[in-house]
């Protein structure tokens, strides 16, 4: 089973945390979605309630290493979220930026220019869903090799 970490602005802004649950619904028809709670802020309370700052990061930190990829929805711009793509790619994981192109307000060029990236606008979830797909049937793929 293919291990995926979902990242999305949580302290940022919540504007988009119903999308970021549609997109992580999408994922768990491929994989383990190490990040549910992104999607959701009951669970973000419930799941980082009594956590430190610092357990937070070494406990997403680690499952970025145990991942084999990473969906970003970069639309709300997020230090965490752009903490979390350096990292992946340090770690060699393939990333897929996904930006939401009505409400975009433009990327930072630290994303944009980042050839390590792949970034893809779409304009619905139904959109989102196939690039989802081919991103992961890309890397199923390349895995087996």
């Amino acid at each position: 089973m293919i291990k995926i970490y979902f990242a999305g602005s949580i302290r940022s802004g919540r504007g988009l945390a119903g999308k970021y649950r549609e997109i992580i619904d999408m994922l768990k028809k491929h994989g383990q979605v190490f990040t549910e709670h992104v999607g959701d802020d009951i669970a973000i309370d419930r799941d980082n309630v009594g956590l430190t700052d610092r357990e937070i990061h070494d406990r997403d930190l680690e499952w970025i290493r145990q991942s084999d990829l990473m969906v970003a929805e970069v639309t709300i711009p997020s230090l965490g979220v752009g903490y979390e793509i350096a990292r992946a790619i340090d770690l060699q994981k393939s990333v897929l930026c996904l930006v939401d192109r009505d409400s975009a307000p433009g990327l930072s060029a630290m994303i944009s220019g980042c050839s390590d990236l792949r970034i893809i606008e779409y304009a619905s979830v139904d959109e989102a869903e196939i690039i989802l797909k081919e991103f992961i049937a890309e890397n199923q793929e390349s895995m087996k090799a």
